[in-house]
């Protein structure tokens, strides 16, 4: 048996006008765990395409060996036939069928053309024992949360007879405990011979759980690490990444903290398709000028639906409550009303609510502010042109024109394209829901400082994260939400990890209430 189970040589993949890749090698050895490390737009996703087919054979040079022999995928389905299975970051299950027809949905279970369900059903629940899944094979995927989406997706990747996992970017959307366990899952495929690729920003992780690293940059591998011979540190990996040293995570900043500008007060909101259930419970929390304002939260405790609700109710029915900007009460029915009293929404899913991903980048960063290009109704697109160079250049955004498609950019840089698009719609008060998910350290960086400069103008921000320490890192006050309800409200200066964990898990603990 060959020593690599994979071999990708001199892969140079080319798109309009940018070279993704450029001679890119990558080695992966039997049963390893083997993390992809790079900054958005480095081409690790692009390299990942190559391998499973999605780019077919013929479209890029370079060649790919699988055990040692040379592979010529013209598709998914052929990498898939050998064993090579991707998990995309965004989950690919269709939320109407049940978790038995997601997992064989297009690999049937048939006996004379006739789908088999006996063996669906059993086969289903050998697969969801070997991710801990516990669950009935016949539940609909819409009644799951993400954590258990995510293994819903790897029992399907298992039922393929996975010898190479691919995974991208896996823990983004899960909170701390799904992501130890699904760490703790790759680490039992390692001890059954499957080898996984880990796509991941998440440099901890990474580091609990790698065999090797390799880092690319502007679409070059710039070195492989092996965890046991290297001397390999965060700041190692960071080194490799940006081409520089980071020396800290988080842009110095003075607060200049003003006078209360945005009120929500006890705030409820019920489930849109199960009205008897109470979504958000009595929320009240407030926003001063200059102030970057935390909500901390277990998946599920209702932070987005919280943040959408007040978005123009863009969530939620059987909504109560009052929403006051500058002591004066407001009232928002529409997200027109709620962009016309200077509110800004950057969602947590960028491609179903942030972005029109078949139009241009230029077309995506001007939408929410269009009458400001607009005369007489007709958008003067010279201006829009400038705007558009004018936030791709301040935000770092990795495109070759402004005229390009937003669904061709990587996931980080289609975030800061929503980030663009809503500071250009000039607000007073910016909700900013995981504005970092799915980005790199580097680029995390240069969003956290456009954030401090927001607040430095006197904007007022709701930072939501799933991240403890960008929360720490942050935030001059800190929400602690659990089970739609505020458990808790922790100054800077007093917030730790185990603090607000408390809060966030229990709703018990030590907080102090600074209201008004």
């Amino acid at each position: 048996m060959a020593e690599y189970i994979l071999e990708m040589r001199n892969i140079t993949k080319r798109f309009p006008g940018v070279t993704a890749l450029d001679n890119v090698n990558l080695k992966v050895r039997e049963g390893e765990i083997h993390a992809l490390c790079g900054e958005n737009g480095a081409g690790k996703s692009t390299l990942m395409k190559v391998l499973s087919g999605v780019y077919p054979h013929g479209t890029y040079e370079g060649e790919i060996l699988f055990r040692g022999k040379v592979c010529e995928f013209r598709d998914i389905k052929q990498s898939e036939q050998l064993g090579i299975v991707i998990i995309h970051q965004e989950l690919d299950l269709i939320p109407w069928l049940s978790i038995a027809e997601n997992i064989f949905l297009g690999n049937e279970r048939k006996r004379r053309f006739i789908v088999d369900w006996n063996e669906t059903i059993v086969r289903t629940r050998e697969l969801l024992e070997l991710v801990g899944l516990n669950e009935n094979p016949g539940t609909l995927v819409t009644h799951l949360g993400v954590g258990k989406q995510q293994l819903v997706e790897i029992a399907k990747a298992l039922s393929k007879e996975v010898k190479l996992l691919i995974l991208d970017e896996p823990t983004a959307a899960l909170n701390e405990e799904d992501s130890e366990n699904l760490l703790r899952l790759i680490k039992q495929f390692k001890e059954r011979g499957i080898a996984s690729i880990i796509i991941s920003h998440k440099l901890n992780e990474i580091m609990k759980v790698a065999d090797s690293i390799t880092i690319l940059r502007d679409g070059k591998t710039i070195e492989t690490l092996d965890m046991e011979k290297d001397e390999v540190t965060e700041d190692r990996i960071i080194r490799g990444m940006v081409g520089r040293d980071l020396t800290q995570r988080f842009p110095d900043r003075d607060p200049n903290i003003g006078d209360v500008i945005f009120e929500v007060k006890n705030w409820t909101v019920y489930h849109p398709q199960h009205p008897e259930r109470k979504v958000i419970d009595n929320v009240s929390l407030t926003l001063r000028r200059g102030e970057i304002v935390g909500i901390a939260g277990l998946i599920g405790a209702g932070r987005t639906e919280l943040a959408m609700s007040i978005f123009g109710r863009s969530y939620g029915r059987g909504i109560s409550g009052q929403l006051l900007k500058d002591g004066k009460e407001i009232r928002i029915r529409s997200v027109s009303d709620a962009i016309r009293h200077g509110i800004a929404y950057v969602t947590e899913d960028r491609k179903q609510y942030g972005l029109i991903l078949i139009d241009s980048v230029k077309r995506n960063l001007s939408l929410a502010n269009l009458k400001n290009l607009s005369r007489r109704a007709v958008v003067n697109e010279n201006e829009e042109v400038v705007v558009a160079e004018t936030f791709r250049r301040r935000l770092g955004i990795k495109t070759p024109t402004v005229q390009q498609l937003t669904g061709n950019l990587s996931g980080g840089n289609q975030q800061k394209v929503v980030l663009g698009k809503w500071i250009f719609a000039g607000p007073e008060i910016l909700i900013l829901d995981e504005p970092t998910r799915g980005i790199d350290v580097g680029a995390k960086y240069e969003i956290y400082t456009i954030i401090n400069q927001l607040a430095a103008e006197g904007k007022a921000v709701l930072f939501i994260s799933s991240e403890l320490p960008e929360i720490l890192g942050m935030c001059d006050r800190i929400y602690v939400m659990c089970e739609g309800r505020i458990t808790g409200e922790v100054p800077r200066a007093e917030a730790t990890q185990e603090k607000l964990m408390r809060l966030m898990t229990t709703g018990s603990g030590a907080s102090s209430s600074r209201e008004g």
